[in-house]
């Protein structure tokens, strides 16, 4: 329906494999015509290293997780254009697809449109 959002949510807002492939299925089954990548401020997944998060999750779960990479960004504006991007350049996504970047702050509400 007009208006409608489709929310994909995912750790860290990173366009993976598994998003390009929902992509398809919303662009093409469902009429979805712009996308919108949108991490947030504060997030678990740019406040660390990838070693870190294993070592919290053992110490805390005792489980191991090394091996699952859980693609940890140490700056959120350069992995928020490397992800636009990706989805820009995946041939399979209409070239119609408008695709943007913004960054949601959680402490005031607002959202910060970045240019990717």
């Amino acid at each position: 329906n007009s208006g409608d959002a489709k929310i994909l949510r995912n750790a860290g807002a990173r366009v993976t494999d598994d998003v390009l492939r929902t992509l398809v299925l919303a662009t093409y089954l469902l009429a979805v015509d712009r996308v919108l990548v949108m991490p947030h401020t504060d997030c678990r997944m740019a406040s660390g290293d990838e070693e870190s998060i294993h070592a919290s999750i053992e110490s805390k779960h005792g489980i191991d997780t090394r091996s699952v990479e859980f693609k940890m960004v140490t700056d959120q504006r350069a992995a928020l254009a490397a992800d636009v991007e990706s989805i820009r350049s995946y041939s399979i996504l209409p070239k119609t697809l408008v695709v943007a970047g913004a960054i949601y702050n959680v402490g005031t509400g607002e959202l910060e449109p970045v240019d990717c």
